[in-house]
Order: structure tokens, then sequence, then C-alpha cells
């Protein structure tokens, strides 16, 4: 008899105990929320939308053992014994000593900003992520890319296209002087790349480089579990290493973190800030009660912070990330077989699909990132969104940044949708693609001053 090679499937690790109802709607329908939108997918009401991919932050579904800690939430004002058991997980599978509690992930960007940035310093990092960006350049700090070069290029196959260039930062080292580097932003699974990870050997060196100069390394953890299963997979020496063992490692090449819980934590609100440094520590707890509550509370009810300490200790769990990322690969190749350009490698969570070479006929002034996830609305009510040129905002001179990555990031939230549900968004994106030479561009008609891409709207050419 020959024996049959083949590769085994994935599997969720759970089974699904409730199902929420969705609201079918028409094409007609859809055009015409569309159009109320603005064509913006951000302002479309959830009620029209039916599989939702606008984003994997407060989207996931929480496991039986996360609600059931919701029921031991201390919801004192002070010294809440929900927040001592969060602080507990944090320093158990992250390993850093002071935490600060926060309603989300860009409230501990604004306290760490307004703490450790001056005027005039600047902010190297990984690539640029909206809102952190934002709260260095309101703190009077600027920000400087010093990712690799295949960061940005998205045919790349680079394995871990998060990496940092050390040259890039000697160079601002060397222009600026190690005193006005406050510290090297660090995100784990770059965003803006497309998901892309960093290697611990790539961290390693940065670490030790920036121990030489006096530098700190802060962590955007949002996705840290994510990044660990990259590592796991590709990255030689770590493929006997579980996925906790990892996270603990990667961040202790770090000196503070922000995370928002919302993301790999699971749950739907939530996030912190962590530091190893006490001075820091002591100005954070300060600074909390002004913007967010108490430091044992910072804006999160107590069964929140349970939820957290729950879902911390699930997300790095070896067979969650296999089934996770599992799923999001699964969707990715499904597109590839249809011929629809998208980021390679296959990022962690989410498919962004590459709206230039999508739409090669829209110039970036006519936002093809954002024209494609219109289009994607209105051909199956799957919500996407736009990460490009309306993403990237302006500079201090008023000008469009023109990122050279213009993407429609496809977000797969966490335990949420099945196999049947990709392959109906691999559909709608070949049906689109199909007719991709008739689409049209679109003209911004109204622009917010910050983060212009949640609000701003637009009209058809």
């Amino acid at each position: 008899m020959t024996k049959v090679s083949y590769k085994r499937s994935w599997a969720e690790p759970y089974r699904m105990k409730m199902v929420e109802l969705l609201k079918m709607t028409t094409r007609p329908q859809r055009v015409k929320a569309m159009k109320e939108a603005g064509f913006n997918t951000f302002l479309l009401r959830s009620e029209d939308v039916y599989i939702d991919l606008l984003t994997d932050s407060g989207t996931n579904a929480m496991s039986d053992r996360q609600w059931s800690a919701f029921m031991l939430g201390d919801e004192a004002y002070a010294g809440s014994s929900s927040f001592y058991r969060m602080e507990a997980a944090i320093q158990k599978y992250y390993g850093y000593k002071y935490v600060i509690p926060t309603h989300q992930g860009r409230g501990a960007e604004n306290i760490l900003s307004k703490i450790l940035i001056k005027p005039g310093d600047i902010v190297p990092g990984n690539m640029y992520f909206t809102t952190t960006r934002l709260h260095q350049e309101l703190a009077g700090g600027k920000f400087y890319d010093i990712i690799i070069d295949e960061a940005h290029d998205a045919l790349s196959e680079h394995p871990f296209k998060g990496n940092v260039d050390l040259s890039k930062l000697e160079v601002l080292v060397k222009k600026y002087g190690a005193k006005k580097i406050p510290y090297v932003s660090i995100a784990t699974n770059v965003n803006m790349a497309g998901g892309q990870p960093i290697s611990m050997q790539n961290l390693r060196e940065l670490h030790t480089y920036c121990q030489s100069q006096g530098i700190r390394i802060i962590h955007d953890m949002t996705r840290v579990a994510e990044n660990a299963y990259f590592i796991q997979q590709r990255e030689k020496g770590y493929e006997k290493k579980s996925i906790k063992d990892i996270v603990k490692e990667l961040c202790s090449l770090t000196d503070g973190a922000t995370m928002s819980a919302k993301k790999d934590a699971l749950v739907n609100i939530g996030g912190f800030l962590a530091t190893n440094e006490r001075e820091v520590y002591e100005e954070a707890r300060n600074m909390v009660v002004v913007y967010e509550g108490l430091h044992t509370y910072g804006g999160l009810a107590g069964r929140d912070m349970e939820a957290i300490a729950v879902g911390i200790g699930e997300s790095v769990d070896d067979y969650h990330q296999h089934a996770r990322v599992g799923q999001v690969e699964y969707l990715g190749h499904q597109m590839m077989n249809y011929g629809i350009p998208i980021v390679k490698p296959i990022g962690g969570h989410g498919i962004f699909v590459d709206a230039k070479a999508f739409l090669p006929h829209l110039t970036q002034d006519q936002f093809p990132a954002q024209t494609l996830a219109a289009e994607m609305y209105i051909d199956s009510g799957v919500r996407t969104m736009e990460r490009g040129i309306v993403s990237a905002g302006r500079n201090e001179k008023g000008e469009n940044y023109y990122p050279k990555l213009e993407l429609v990031r496809f977000t797969i939230p966490r335990r949420v949708y099945t196999q049947a549900h990709m392959d109906v968004i691999a559909e709608s994106a070949a049906t689109v693609f199909n007719r991709r030479k008739k689409i049209k561009g679109l003209k911004m008609v109204y622009e917010p001053k910050y983060l212009r891409f949640f609000q701003a709207r637009f009209e058809r050419l």
C-alpha cells in the first residue's frame, strides 16, 4: 500500500456554548448604509455589518472562565482585590515589576509619553502606530522609523519584518545624542507592517546596544503572544519552547510596556502600563489618578481586571495561538489562491491586502485602501479598515504622509468566526477583485484634526 503524506488541519481548542444572531442585509441596503457613513467603515452601524473585521481590539469572545471571573469582580474604589489578581498575572507571565491599570492601551501611551518625553526629543521605533505616534507628538517628541526596509515591501518574504535596523538607530544616536532619546518604541507583531513579528535575536541585539547607550526600550506588547508564536515557528532554537516561556523572554529584554488588553488578553476593555523602574512607576501612579482613575483600578471595573487576569493566561496557551494564527493563515491562503495581492508572509492578527496592487489605476490621493474597504462592505457586508494614507495622517507642516504600504486590514477577532466565515470573506474579496478595473476612487470631504481615519468622510469621484 502506498503511504499518503498530508498535513493535518488545525482546529479550534474550544466549542461554542452561545451564538449571536446577526442581521442580514441586501446590497441596496449596504449601498445606502455606506453612503450615509461617508464611505468610512468606522462610521457604519455595527447592526448593519455581517462579518466584522474592522479590528481585533475588544471584539474577542471571552471564555467561560473569563465570564465566571466576572462574578468575582471586587468593585471597591480603592485596594480592589481584582487589581492585585491582575497585577499578579502580569508579573507572572510578563515579568514586569510595577503595574498601572488604564482603560485601554492609549491611556497607558498618554501617561508614558507625558512622563518620559520632553519637547525636542526623538522616539525611534519599528514602524509607527497611529495612537502611539500621536501621543509622542503631543508630548513634544518626534517619531523616527527604524524598522528594516523589508517591512515596507509587501512582497518581501522576510520572516521577521518587525526587526529593527540597528544602523538606522545608530545614525539617530550619533546625530541627536542618546540623551535626546527617552526610549526606543518596540512593537511585537507590528500592526502597520501587516502583523509582522520581531525576532528574539534582533531584540536581544537591540537590548545590548540600548544598554550600552543608556536608552530604555518600551514595549508595545498588544500582540506579544502572537509574536511569540512566530518565534516558535520560525526562529532556530525556539521550536521546542512554549509560547509562555518565549513571551517571558521577550519582555525581559525591555524596560517597560504599554498594553491594550483588548487584543491578546482576550477582553473587551482594558489595558495597563508596566515598568521595571520605580521612579517611572511612582510618577505614573500619580498621573493615572488625573487621567484614568485610582492606581488600583485605572478606569476599569473590578470584573474587567478579573477577566484580564484570566485572559492573559489563556493567551499564552500553545493550542490557542496555533488555532488563532491558523485561522488567519487559512484566510490568507484562500485569498492567494484567488490571486489577491496580500502582504507576505501572512501576519498574526489579520490579512493585509495591498490596495495599490489591487487598484493600480487609482493614485494614493484617491484613497485606494479606503475605496477597497467600502467596496468590500457593499459586496458582502464584510467590514474591514484602511491602513494607508488616511491612517498615516499629516506631518507638522500639514502635508499628507505617503506611506509605501497602502493596505486594507482584514482583522480576525479571536474565537469569534468559523472557517465558513473565512470562505465567505475570501470569495467576496475575489468578487471585488474581478471587477476592480471599474472601481472609482474617493475624495475626502471632512477631516478631523486628530486620527482622521476614525471620523473622516468621503465621496465617490
